[in-house]
């Protein structure tokens, strides 16, 4: 009688050939003897296929004998022959449990220690914090306290800090904070007067609080008074914090160096690839030795991180694209190489300039062309901030 498909799995079947005269007596005396067996068919002149459980297969011998008929197995199933075939794969099976031993304690160790939501507070300052609460790489996560715990521990380190929090997902500690909201503190202001940066010719005065000591169109020197601190007369006088703003135009010379080529980099097409397994930090190269037949070339990475539901594994891939590249020098006529090296001058004056400045004239002076470069001389107007603040000394300090 055939059995079910999971039972017979789980015993284990077979699928045999009976070869001999008077085979087919054979399945009465099966039956009778309550055999297991299913699927029977004639394949050829004293010859049956059929399906065995396991265990009837070993009881034939007797009506083998008594019928003068053969067997032959065919095909097994089940689990006793997946058991007995991996029986004989020892080292198959070590190698299983290592890798999954292995990834149970690679998941088990914290891998990596981040901070979220610092601003004042310096990162050192807050894991140094954590690591005295054992909050460090390569640790062992079941050593460490209750989430809870661990943030108000470490709160109670950061007396900067409302608010800790520390989130454990899987080989990956991030620790949030929300830093206490103090009082903005206003700085501590001396009676002062704004004083010019550099010589130049004053082309706009704003004054909020002082004296205005010079008119646009002036001419003023290095250290001279723009906006005084002290107002009133001499009679009656008062010291205050001079504010306002000053600007002026401002000469500067440049000597300018432009090349007559320019060089940039092309792809051929040609590349090769190297392959890594990432443990943490650390990479195990497996395919791509040797060093690619490049003479110069770029690589780009691309790595990917094992995950399992919200857990991040320690381990991944990391896949290497080496491509050539070629530099190409290309010639440019004069008047290009001239404007590019007019335009970087510029650019670098007016960000040494600072915020707001901009440039109001320039002028070449002198230039020449040798030894495959643009040499230029070449003077600007910049319009820019030119005050700065000077304390008032008084009289006893």
């Amino acid at each position: 009688m055939k059995q079910s498909i999971f039972i017979a799995r789980l015993r284990g079947y077979v699928r045999i050939e009976l070869r001999g005269k008077g085979c087919e007596e054979m399945i009465n005396p099966m039956m009778e003897k309550g055999f297991s067996i299913w699927d029977i068919k004639p394949v050829g002149e004293d010859k049956l296929e059929l399906y065995m459980m396991l265990r009837d297969f070993f009881r034939l011998r007797p009506l083998l004998k008594r019928t003068g008929c053969r067997v032959h197995v065919l095909t097994r199933h089940g689990l006793p022959f997946f058991m007995e075939r991996l029986g004989r794969r020892k080292i198959f099976l070590g190698g299983i449990a290592a890798f999954v031993i292995a990834l149970y304690l690679l998941t088990s160790l914290v891998w990596q220690v981040s901070v979220e939501g610092n601003d004042r507070i310096s990162d050192s300052t807050i894991l140094q914090a954590a690591e005295k609460q054992g909050i460090h790489t390569f640790q062992w996560k079941f050593r460490l306290k209750k989430s809870e715990e661990l943030s108000r521990d470490i709160q109670a380190m950061l007396p900067d800090a409302a608010w800790v929090g520390v989130e454990i997902r899987g080989t990956h500690i991030t620790i949030k904070v929300v830093e206490a909201t103090l009082p903005d503190r206003k700085p501590l202001m001396n009676p002062r007067n704004l004083v010019a940066t550099k010589n130049a010719l004053v082309t706009e005065i704003q004054s909020v609080k002082g004296r205005p000591m010079v008119k646009p169109n002036t001419y003023v020197r290095k250290g001279d008074v723009l906006i005084s601190g002290v107002i009133g007369d001499e009679a009656h006088n008062q010291v205050v914090v001079a504010s306002g703003t000053v600007r002026g135009i401002v000469w500067y010379t440049s000597k300018i160096e432009a090349p007559l080529t320019t060089s940039y980099k092309t792809y051929t097409g040609q590349t090769a690839s190297r392959n890594y397994i990432v443990f943490g930090s650390r990479a195990l190269k497996i395919t791509g030795y040797g060093k690619p037949q490049f003479a110069q070339s770029e690589v780009i990475p691309e790595r990917t991180t094992l995950q399992w539901r919200s857990f991040t594994l320690p381990i991944g891939w990391l896949h290497e694209k080496v491509m050539e590249v070629n530099l190409v020098e290309e010639a440019l006529d004069e008047a290009t190489a001239k404007k590019t090296g007019i335009e970087q001058a510029r650019a670098e004056l007016l960000k040494a300039a600072g915020p707001n400045s901009r440039l109001t004239g320039e002028k070449i002076l002198h230039e020449k062309t040798e030894n495959g470069k643009v040499y230029m001389e070449v003077h600007f107007e910049v319009e820019e901030n030119i005050a700065e603040e000077q304390p008032i000394v008084t009289q006893g300090e």
